[in-house]
């Protein structure tokens, strides 16, 4: 049976006096922490070194999307700094994908890491149909997501980041074990803020996620790590459950 603390990411989406204050009411409460551009363009690499020092996983979430030769750079980069996940843009094409797979792959040897489980940022999950035909795509967001699933596989990628909605319709693409991370969840009563595809985590995992992106739910509330533990148990009542 999977540890629920494996399946939850917990997005720390602030400044950087918010993200310590969560860090420390977090530790030893949750395993995995997500750091987005925001963060890391103001810290760089010595926010995740903090947090491996504090002993979570990093997920290092910075959509790498530019042309291959940039990305592989970028991602072998980013590998060397031990991040356990990183995503890149589905969008940017098969080449890209795999140019950045080869980067880490390279980053990692080089300083004797694992190397990171890179992922394929299908579609945001703030994005609806009408924000993919403003961008030229005719298709409904899940003929997207499996579009660009696809593309994804082909490349070596490690798995995929869409929203709970369209992990059913991804398994099968990908297969039994590959990783489906899935943001835009919400636990019952949450705020939906800028998200436009959610479910709640027991949803989300009843619908094939293998990890589940939380952030304001738990950081924006007076003990995040009780509001993490409330997941934790719905998670773990789902994982009973199956």
């Amino acid at each position: 049976m999977t540890d629920p603390k494996d399946q939850l990411i917990v997005a720390l989406d602030g400044a950087p006096g918010e993200v310590a204050a969560w860090a420390d009411a977090l530790q030893g409460a949750v395993t995995w922490v997500k750091v987005g551009m925001t963060l890391h363009y103001v810290l760089g690499a010595s926010i995740i070194d903090d947090l491996h020092a504090r002993g979570f996983k990093v997920f290092l979430d910075l959509k790498l999307h530019d042309i291959p030769h940039q990305v592989e750079g970028a991602a072998e980069a980013l590998a060397k700094m031990g991040v356990e996940m990183m995503t890149v843009h589905a969008a940017g094409g098969l080449e890209m994908m795999a140019a950045a797979v080869r980067g880490a792959n390279r980053g990692a040897n080089q300083v004797g890491k694992p190397m990171p489980r890179i992922l394929a940022v299908t579609v945001l999950t703030s994005m609806d149909a009408t924000g993919l035909h403003q961008v030229g795509v005719p298709d409904d967001p899940q003929t997207q997501v499996e579009r660009l699933a696809r593309l994804a596989q082909q490349a070596g990628i490690g798995g995929i980041v869409c929203s709970p909605l369209e992990a059913p319709l991804v398994r099968p693409i990908l297969g039994p074990g590959t990783t489906i991370v899935t943001p835009g969840v919400r636990p019952a009563g949450s705020e939906v803020g800028d998200q436009s595809r959610i479910a709640t985590p027991a949803r989300a995992l009843e619908l094939g996620a293998t990890h589940l992106v939380v952030g304001r739910p738990i950081t924006q509330t007076p003990d995040p790590a009780a509001a993490a533990q409330e997941i934790l148990q719905e998670i773990s009542s789902k994982g009973a459950l199956a």
